[in-house]
This record gives C-alpha cells, sequence and structure tokens, in this order.
C-alpha cells in the first residue's frame, strides 16, 4: 500500500498517492471539452462492452461526432463542483498548437478515418495524439440531491440507446430500500459517475489513487455515502471489498452480460463477457457500522473496469415520457 503523501490536491491535508508528476484539481468549465473527449473515447476504444455489441460500428465515427451529446453529463457534473481531474505536470505536448494553448483537443469531424481500412486500434491511434492536452484522467461526480434533467439526457440516449437498459436492469436488481439510502438533503450521497483513464496513461494505478482520494475527500465534506456503476475490471474491487478503513464497500446489484435478457427477451449484451455492477461506499460505517441487506450472492470480488455514467431516475423518467 502506497502512503498517500501526494499535497497536489484541493485539500492538501488530504494528500493523494499519485506519483508526485501528477495533480488533482477541481474541473472547471474551461475543461469541458477535454473532459467529454476523455470520457467518448474511453467508451469507444477502452470498454470491454461496446467494442463487443456495436461490432459494425465506426467506433471513432461516434467518438468525435457524438461527443458533443454527451457534453450535459459532463457539464452537469462539473458544474457540481464535485468532478475533478488528474493533470500531468510533465506532459509534453504533441503539436504546437496544443503547446502555445496550454491543451488542446485537435478531433475534426472532416478528417478520413483508417478504422474500415486499418482497424479500430489504428482509428485509436489516430485520434490519441489530438488529444493533446495535460488532462489525463477524470472522475466525474455530482450531488445525488440535485440530479440530472432527463430531457438534456435525450441526446446522450440517442446515441446510447442501450444505458436504460443496463441501468433498468442493475435498479431491478438492487434489493435495497430507497430510503434506506437516497438523499433527503445536499451533501448526503456522492453519485460517482464517469470514471476514465486515457489509454497511454492506464496501468499506473492513477484510478486507484484517485478513487481512495475521493473517498476521503467526499467524507471530509460530510457525505454519508457514494454509489458508483462498474462495467469492467479494477473498479469494482477498489469501490466494494477494496475499499480501506475506516470506510466500507459492497457490490448491491448486479448482472453478466452474456445472459441478461430485456423484455422482448433479447440480449441486448450478449456478445460481452462481463460482469456489470452497481457498488456503495459507506462513509460512516464508524458510526453506524451496519452492513446493508444485500444479498450473500452479490457481496463478492469481482474484477470490473468502470465506465459508469448517469442516474437511473433520468432514463426511468424518459421512459415513462415515451410510453406515455
Amino acid at each position: 500500500m502506497v502512503k498517500p503523501t501526494n499535497a497536489r490536491v484541493p485539500t492538501p491535508s488530504n494528500p493523494s498517492s499519485l506519483e508526485p508528476r501528477y495533480e488533482i484539481r477541481k474541473l472547471k468549465p474551461v475543461h469541458l471539452p477535454w473532459a467529454t473527449a476523455i470520457l467518448a473515447y474511453s467508451h469507444g476504444f477502452q470498454s470491454p462492452v461496446w467494442q463487443k455489441i456495436w461490432p459494425d460500428r465506426l467506433l471513432g465515427r461516434w467518438v468525435v461526432e457524438e461527443s458533443p451529446n454527451l457534453e450535459y453529463l459532463v457539464r452537469h457534473q462539473i458544474d457540481s463542483g464535485l468532478s475533478y481531474g488528474v493533470f500531468d505536470t510533465e506532459y509534453e505536448f504533441k503539436t504546437p498548437h496544443g503547446k502555445a494553448s496550454g491543451g488542446a483537443l485537435l478531433w475534426d469531424a472532416t478528417e478520413p478515418s483508417v478504422e474500415k481500412s486499418q482497424g479500430r486500434a489504428a482509428e485509436a491511434q489516430r485520434l490519441l495524439p489530438q488529444m493533446d492536452f495535460p488532462l489525463i484522467s477524470i472522475v466525474l461526480s455530482y450531488d445525488g440531491f440535485k440530479p440530472l434533467d432527463p430531457d438534456k439526457m435525450k441526446p446522450l440516449l440517442a446515441a446510447w440507446p442501450e444505458f436504460p437498459v443496463l441501468y433498468g436492469a442493475l435498479e431491478k436488481r438492487d434489493p435495497r430500500d430507497p430510503a434506506s439510502w437516497k438523499p433527503t438533503a445536499p451533501g448526503q450521497v456522492l453519485m460517482r459517475n464517469a470514471t476514465s483513464t486515457r489509454r497511454d496513461y492506464e496501468g499506473r494505478g492513477i484510478m486507484t489513487a484517485t478513487a481512495r482520494w475521493l473517498q476521503r475527500e467526499a467524507a471530509a465534506m460530510g457525505f454519508r455515502g457514494i454509489q458508483i456503476e462498474a462495467m469492467a475490471n479494477s473498479v469494482t474491487h477498489v469501490w466494494s471489498e477494496g475499499v480501506q478503513n475506516p470506510f466500507r464497500g459492497f457490490v448491491v446489484s448486479e448482472f453478466e452480460c452474456e445472459t441478461l435478457e430485456d423484455e422482448q427477451g433479447k440480449k441486448p449484451f450478449g456478445a460481452a463477457s462481463q460482469r456489470v455492477t452497481k457498488c456503495w461506499v459507506d462513509l460512516k460505517a464508524e458510526e453506524s457500522p451496519v452492513v446493508p441487506r444485500v444479498p450473500k450472492k452479490f457481496v463478492k470480488f469481482s474484477t470490473v473496469l468502470a465506465v459508469e455514467t448517469y442516474v437511473l431516475s433520468a432514463t426511468t423518467a424518459i421512459a415513462k415520457e415515451a410510453a406515455a
């Protein structure tokens, strides 16, 4: 276990265990294009689910063209004042424009894709250097008492129709009484959403160090719990069994992509071999050390990398509106 000593954080009394070159900063509106690009790129090229269930989709086109539809999700969380980014203070700019401006997103929707001719890996590599900015990982969050606006989420759902299915499945399998965890006032429950690290910075322990820093930071701010959805390896562990004392983490809901069926009996995620989870971190475990009443089969370790986004309240509202 690496001792937290890096004081390059918003609250120096709560250092991180990141390497000295990295700095955690609160994200600001000026960072919106960069954070959205990291979110879109990681979902398109790094997710163990979307690449499998979208075998014929040109992911590069999707990443570049659909990024604007993800902006509300990112903006809402940045505006909450509860979202953070990891910046590389030793970042080496790749373009004159990026260096001159302190960072730039250089994606161009009119630039030819190489995905059909050279494959997805080549397209991913083409777009990565065009993310020429020092923000290398995002940790988006918002106050659960101030949820997302369903109407403003519609562009994202149009780009990502599978999301209501995914979040609905997790909600259906969540055995908790909503009154046992949902916030009744601001500053109680932190909704974690969108943990994404650039591909060229993966494998450096950035996600783990930042997650544990945020757990301590949220507790210091007075939050009693954190909820996060995850759909790939290490994040489920970091937010469940890997949670460090004095906090406690649990998997409260889950499903397997290969076996999940929708209302029509179809398997929308069947091409992916992946466990999707919803995790809860009790930040007040010392004050009220009561284990949530969760079926034993849910309280177990799995390896899952988070690509969490958006809340069920938004999808539920939209689904009801569509059915009306």
